[in-house]
């Protein structure tokens, strides 16, 4: 235990000197996003602050604005050294995040925050644990004693370890779940489909456009029933099984509280409107953050 001890204090000394550029690659990213983004305009209408400011175009300004900022505090934790400053900003950053994101979750449980300007999903726990990481990052600067410059070629295997765990931390903190894909996929294979045994396995026919069977979706009563829970476009699809599986976010409401949830429908997946005017249509909610199913 004598001999670890130093170890274990030198690696968190070389982590908090390394915090300034991890930082400000996660305000980086986000600040690019928020300034340049296409989407900006459009998805600022989606959000909680376009309720507090009451319009999307000023919601689309503020988070311009907050964008030039974190690019700003981006720079400055990459140029110069650590500082009480520099890190005290990005902490009030990190904690004005988790008091917006607490109002928008309580006010506007179905809008989303607008953190990313790529997510249009509702408010969930990567959010949260996001801003967290801002806040705690920001303390860590604070906390720093020498510029990241000095530190990473005097203990290259600690840079290392440290680049690897924030770059896997910030992957599966990131709002698009198209990085998760893969992995629930192998996860559905390893424990089971939530809407297997539905329907026995068919051989693959003549392939059916996703447009198709999305129009399919929308003209069946399973998706009037269900429409209401739904926020978004459709996220993603594949097949399995002879089941199309199409992927949705939404907002499950029950007992006046609400959460994020991930809603799949499954139809057949050689299905067509010229074929079937009422598809056989499978639903099932899954919380969005434990993948627990709600409904099915």
């Amino acid at each position: 235990m004598s001999d670890a001890a130093p170890a274990v204090a030198s690696l968190a000394v070389v982590a908090l000197d390394l915090a300034a550029p991890l930082l400000a690659g996660v305000l980086g990213v986000a600040g690019a996003g928020k300034l340049f983004g296409h989407g900006t305009a459009r998805l600022a209408h989606r959000t909680a602050l376009a309720r507090l400011l009451r319009g999307g175009g000023r919601a689309a300004l503020a988070l311009r604005t907050l964008g030039a900022l974190e690019l700003l505090l981006c720079a400055a934790l990459l140029a110069l050294p650590p500082s009480v400053a520099a890190g005290g900003a990005a902490a009030v950053l990190g904690a004005g995040f988790l008091g917006y994101l607490g109002y928008a979750r309580a006010t506007a449980p179905g809008a989303s925050c607008g953190c990313t300007a790529r997510d249009d999903g509702p408010v969930g726990a990567r959010d949260f644990a996001r801003a967290a990481v801002v806040t705690a990052g920001g303390v860590a600067v604070a906390l720093a004693r020498h510029p990241w410059w000095v530190t990473a070629p005097r203990h290259p295997a600690a840079t290392g370890c440290c680049a690897l765990v924030a770059v896997a931390g910030l992957v599966a903190l990131r709002a698009d779940r198209r990085w998760w894909m893969p992995w629930r996929r192998l996860r559905l294979r390893l424990t089971g489909h939530p809407l297997a045994g539905t329907r026995p396995g068919t051989p693959a026919g003549a392939r059916v456009p996703v447009a198709a069977t999305v129009e399919l979706l929308e003209r069946s009563l399973a998706w009037q029933s269900t429409s209401p829970l739904v926020r978004s476009a459709l996220l993603d699809h594949w097949d399995e099984g002879g089941w199309r599986i199409l992927q949705y976010a939404g907002v499950h409401a029950r007992g006046g509280a609400a959460r994020p949830v991930v809603v799949l429908f499954a139809l057949d997946a050689e299905a067509s409107r010229d074929a079937v005017r009422e598809p056989a249509v499978r639903v099932s909610v899954l919380d969005a953050d434990t993948g627990e199913p709600l409904r099915s």
